[in-house]
């Protein structure tokens, strides 16, 4: 099988998605066993690379374990492609409507058929989860792909080529590498759809790009993502949750919780609560083998940029150890306020800052007041969740815990407003890829025949009878 390999030009990149196209409109949509093929391909091929792959993401951060990857990027993405495997052939099966009673007799009927050729262009911070679950939600809608990684990741980016060059020819799914000109080139070919993972400031060009060619898009973006302790909430192990959120791949991560708010009496504790959990969950500290990097000197410059700007306005800092290289200690921000930056960007890093409140209202207010997050978590009783469910809108929530709900996969993800639009995962991932064709056929004669001119008499008494007075 010929190897999709790595493409940089744009002449090369359009040659390629024009190849694709020509591709799918000879051979049609493929069947349920060709998906599934691939699927299982895909599936088994990651579990074969697994090792090179966590290798390479090693390599690329400069440290990161081999374990956060295998447990944060392979696991989920095996268990989704599973998932997809599964719930494939009631996809695939005409979906039956109703038909109006002024219509019958009849069928009617969707069916869903593949779109085309999709374009992913997938993030840094993540890169092997956030391309190959994309990738595979549109392969098993059975679309063909173009997949963009980001330029901070080179090593990852040349295995995936690599690998899956060795799984499928590159007229179905091919790897384009380079910086932001060559994705500016990527996101303004006419794709049948754009799917983008990255910060809303690329989004917005992005769909700006894709809008010339009307081409359909999906942002997963990110945002100010909130962990809300109500009171009484305050548990070792709601704290431990929380911790564990923002930690993890070292906060890099768009759906970590950005900030914390919990009841002002309670702050202390709430420190108290979180350094315990995080000498626990890395007893080693940042020269320890658990805890990753931050991608770059640049991306850690701009993490103690912020705290500068905070401390500058009367933010204190609580720094939870010290740092080693690019391995930075975790930071609590205490005395917040609404202009600081490190309050209205998203933090991507091990920084929680921690705003108080005195009573729930006041905190689904701060919520509210912001844009809408691409998560939210909740930790405390039922009426406390009941209001927070109800009064506030984002993407998806966990209760009682943090990040889970990505690994539901029979649950769509994604963003609203500034943090995103459309989702992935589940059967909406598959019907987003996909364009719902509506069928209706109809029975040789029918009472809509009693509705054509001439517009005698009975018409016109039929006419009055269904549209009443």
């Amino acid at each position: 099988m010929t190897g999709s390999h790595e493409l940089t030009t744009g002449d090369a990149i359009a040659t390629r998605f024009r190849a694709q196209r020509d591709g799918f409109l000879a051979d049609g949509a493929p069947d349920l066993k060709q998906r599934r093929l691939r699927l299982d391909g895909l599936a088994l091929g990651l579990r074969a690379w697994r090792g090179r792959f966590a290798q390479a993401v090693m390599e690329d951060f400069g440290h990161r374990p081999v374990a956060e990857t295998a447990a944060l990027e392979i696991l989920p993405t095996l268990r989704g492609i599973s998932y997809l495997r599964f719930v494939l052939p009631d996809f695939l099966r005409k979906q039956e409507r109703n038909v109006p009673l002024l219509l019958q007799p009849g069928l009617a009927y969707v069916l869903y058929q593949p779109l085309g050729v999709v374009g992913i262009v997938s993030p840094w911070n993540y890169p092997l989860a956030l391309s190959l679950m994309p990738l595979a939600t549109a392969l098993a809608a059975g679309n063909r792909v173009m997949l963009k990684p980001s330029e901070l990741t080179p090593r990852t980016n040349a295995l995936l080529a690599a690998f899956l060059g060795e799984l499928f020819p590159p007229t179905q799914v091919s790897v384009v590498t380079g910086d932001a000109t060559v994705g500016a080139e990527f996101s303004a070919l006419p794709f049948d759809h754009l799917f983008f993972t990255g910060s809303p400031a690329v989004g917005r060009l992005v769909m700006r790009a894709a809008a010339e060619s009307l081409t359909p898009v999906t942002l997963e973006l990110g945002g100010k993502s909130p962990a809300i302790i109500a009171p009484g909430g305050m548990t070792a192990r709601a704290v431990t949750s929380i911790a564990h959120g923002k930690l993890a791949n070292a906060g890099q991560t768009c759906i970590a919780p950005d900030y914390a708010l919990v009841p002002e009496a309670e702050r202390d504790r709430f420190v108290d609560l979180f350094t315990a959990s995080y000498r626990k969950l890395y007893p080693a500290g940042p020269a320890g083998p658990d805890m990753t990097a931050i991608i770059s000197d640049h991306h850690k410059a701009r993490l103690l940029a912020l705290l500068d700007e905070a401390t500058a306005q009367g933010g204190r800092i609580v720094a939870l150890g010290t740092d080693h290289g690019r391995r930075l200690a975790p930071r609590l921000v205490l005395d917040t306020r609404p202009g600081m930056a490190i309050m209205r960007e998203e933090i991507f890093g091990p920084v929680l800052p921690v705003v108080t409140y005195a009573g729930l209202d006041e905190a689904l207010a701060h919520i509210n007041a912001g844009e809408r997050p691409l998560a939210l978590y909740y930790f405390g009783g039922a009426s406390g969740r009941r209001k927070v469910l109800s009064a506030t809108t984002s993407g998806n929530v966990t209760l009682g815990n943090t990040l889970l709900h990505y690994a539901v996969n029979d649950m769509p993800f994604g963003g609203i407003g500034e943090s995103g639009m459309g989702a992935y995962h589940g059967l909406e991932g598959l019907q987003r890829l996909s364009h719902a064709k509506g069928v209706f056929h109809p029975a040789p004669w029918h009472p809509t025949a009693l509705l054509r001119p001439p517009f005698g008499k009975l018409p016109r008494r039929l006419l009055k009878l269904l549209i009443g007075r």
